[in-house]
């Protein structure tokens, strides 16, 4: 088996350490791993299998002879080396959002659109962690027919704002518990006992920047530039997972719960949790460390019959994250569409 020489950029957020827990787990065969990140990180040992492995700063040179760049620092740090990486020949699967609505570049979720991929691409976004969850959750409903419109809420563990916001929770959950005043940091208000409409700026149109996301990133992975989405983003205090409740349209008659179900179980990369009897659903805590999309609460929606709603939950730092950009790993290696870097050759 070939075996290919790796580097993670933002190797010490939560992300990064993320992808060299899932490099061991599913034996993603890895010649070589360069752990990368800014200045102040240099030095710094992080363990990998049974090595400890020093983080580099971050430089031209730190792409020689690199097969697969794991990006995973920002959009301005994506912007600045991605295409340092990709002149060396490296392929580049990049989570932040520098990249994704950039026409010719295929925004993946391998279990839904892996079709788009040529073997030309080098690049490879990976989407915001709340559209690839609610994107899982949508796509084995297509196969009943045109999908009209998404109505959602989403209720966002601290997890997307990476480690310091995870720390803060921990942080200000001690604080409640002492009856100490909350100091946030990290965010803008306590999320402690707390939540919040999404912590990103607000449009023109009155949505905040990671609800303009889902939107618009949803419409392009599944080829539905025209799909009416709705969409509320809400900060909450959960450490990791996030979770959706969904409301689908269909231009006709909606499918029968059994057939639903069905559809979720034969779907890869969804674990179905509907337990009416024992008032048990998709949880967070459930979620979390796991990398399958929960579904449940599959119901028709009794106001309309063309609707049905679904509630999901999925690990942010998994398969919103790193595991999407593995899978998308695995997936060229299969293929054989990683070629040698330019440095090597």
């Amino acid at each position: 088996m070939k075996q290919y020489r790796v580097a993670i950029l933002g190797a010490t957020g939560a992300v990064g350490q993320e992808f060299l827990r899932l490099f061991a787990r599913r034996q993603f065969p890895v010649s070589a791993v360069r752990l990368l990140a800014s200045e102040r990180s240099s030095g710094k040992l992080l363990k990998f299998k049974s090595h400890n492995v020093p983080v580099q700063a971050v430089s031209a040179d730190a792409f020689d002879a690199v097969d697969i760049a794991f990006f995973s620092a920002g959009s301005e740090a994506a912007r600045q080396w991605a295409p340092i990486a990709l002149q060396k020949g490296a392929v580049v699967i990049d989570n932040s959002s520098a990249f994704r609505m950039d026409e010719g570049v295929p925004l993946v979720v391998p279990e839904i659109n892996w079709h788009v991929v040529r073997p030309s691409h080098r690049l490879f976004p990976v989407g915001n962690c709340t559209a690839i969850i609610l994107m899982m959750a949508v796509a084995p409903l297509r196969k009943f027919g045109r999908i009209a419109r998404i109505v959602a809420s989403s209720y966002q563990s601290v997890s997307g704002a990476g480690a310091r916001a995870m720390q803060e929770l921990e942080r200000q959950t001690r604080e409640l518990a002492d009856s100490k005043p909350l100091t946030p940091q990290v965010f803008p208000f306590p999320i402690a006992g707390n939540l919040f409409s999404h912590n990103t700026p607000i449009n023109e149109f009155g949505y905040n920047q990671e609800e303009w996301k889902v939107i618009q990133e949803t419409r392009k992975t599944l080829e539905s530039p025209g799909l009416a989405i709705e969409i509320t983003c809400v900060r909450v205090p959960v450490l990791r997972a996030h979770s959706l409740s969904i409301n689908v349209q269909f231009d006709g008659p909606a499918p029968a719960v059994g057939a639903m179900r069905e559809a979720y179980e034969a779907f890869p990369g969804i674990k179905l949790v509907d337990d009416r009897q024992n008032n048990t659903f998709p949880m967070p805590i459930q979620a979390a460390g796991e990398e399958d999309v929960l579904v449940g609460r599959i119901r028709q929606d009794a106001t309309n019959p063309n609707c049905v709603s679904v509630f999901a939950c999925g690990d942010q730092l998994l398969k919103g994250a790193a595991l999407n950009a593995l899978q998308i790993a695995e997936k060229l290696a299969a293929q054989e569409l990683i070629a040698e870097p330019l440095a090597s050759q």
